[in-house]
């Protein structure tokens, strides 16, 4: 244990090309940067602002693209930093803090899709206990735990990654996580495996609860034709954000346990990314754009800015 070296820093992986198209790649992820705290941004203003929209449905959507906005600033901020200077290394702690804010991010975007699968659920199953079931103290307790486990979970998983000592020190991704940084110690990962395997069978029971819930909405709405309608008017955007976010979630679980180096860059780069810059960029839009509620104060707001002007 003498010989070995302590890092106090990590580096990243560069884009391809990066020196020679690093300006290029900068304006574009800024450009994504700043459409994804707009768009977020502007659907929650229009809930917060619209009364009509204090619902659980849209209280929960609102949450979704706060997290959204949580998230990018854990990896853009810092990926336009890179490019700017053209130097890819970042500090362990700010390593640790972007593998929370991303991964915690990731986890809370679940829980509140668990929770706006429940709310669909109890809407078009049990219309008649909607509000007896979702009140406003069931909507607090859902999102308290939407919030908090995730923050918990993904602590527990820095803490235990930060009593190990690492040989090496480079990160074979455009941003932190928490198993690259265990894969790249030399002791025995026996505890932080166990633990993230539980943590991955937790999520993947998320998953099944929230199938089995539209398993029985799809199976709930075939007799009823204003059913049906609701159905695929509310429910259709969470499908698409589920199994969008879903595949990706997969993907960057399964690569950085099981990955090989024969994957191609490209590929790689782009799944991993995928999870990061698409779920906070479609949610805002296909919701906006699905639910009449929110569509047609979008408009009536951007009319009134219009005369106003």
């Amino acid at each position: 244990m003498g010989n070995i070296t302590y890092f106090d820093s990590y580096t990243l992986m560069e884009l391809q090309s990066s020196k020679s198209y690093r300006h290029i790649y900068f304006a574009c992820f800024f450009l994504l940067f700043c459409l994804i705290c707009l768009l977020n941004s502007c659907l929650c203003v229009v809930i917060v602002m619209e009364r009509a929209l204090h619902q659980p449905m849209f209280i929960f959507l609102c949450n979704l693209c706060i997290n959204g906005i949580y998230g990018a600033t854990g990896f853009y901020p810092k990926l336009l930093h890179d490019l700017q200077l053209d130097s890819y290394v970042i500090p362990s702690y700010m390593c640790a803090l972007q593998s929370f804010v991303i991964y915690s991010s990731i986890k809370c975007e679940y829980s509140i899709l668990a929770a706006m699968a429940y709310d669909r659920h109890v809407a078009i199953c049990q219309p008649l206990d909607y509000h007896t079931k979702m009140n406003p103290v069931t909507c607090v307790i859902l999102l308290f735990f939407c919030w908090t486990v995730p923050f918990i979970t993904t602590l527990i998983s820095l803490l235990l990654s930060n009593k190990l000592v690492i040989c090496k020190n480079h990160i074979d991704k455009l941003y932190c996580d928490n198993w690259s940084m265990v894969k790249l110690s030399c002791e025995s990962t026996d505890t932080n495996n166990i633990y993230g395997l539980i943590s991955i069978s937790f999520h993947f029971g998320i998953f099944i609860v929230i199938i089995f819930s539209y398993v029985k909405l799809v199976t709930a709405c075939k007799s009823s034709l204003e059913c049906r309608k609701k159905f695929w008017q509310t429910c259709m955007p969470h499908v698409v954000s589920l199994v969008n976010f879903s595949v990706a979630v997969l993907f960057d679980t399964m690569y950085s346990r099981y990955g090989s180096s024969d994957f191609p860059d490209d590929l790689r780069n782009f799944l991993a990314l995928e999870i990061i810059i698409v779920p906070p960029l479609i949610n805002p839009v296909i919701y906006g754009l699905n639910l009449k509620e929110i569509r047609n104060r979008v408009l009536k707001l951007c009319t009134n800015i219009l005369k106003k002007s």
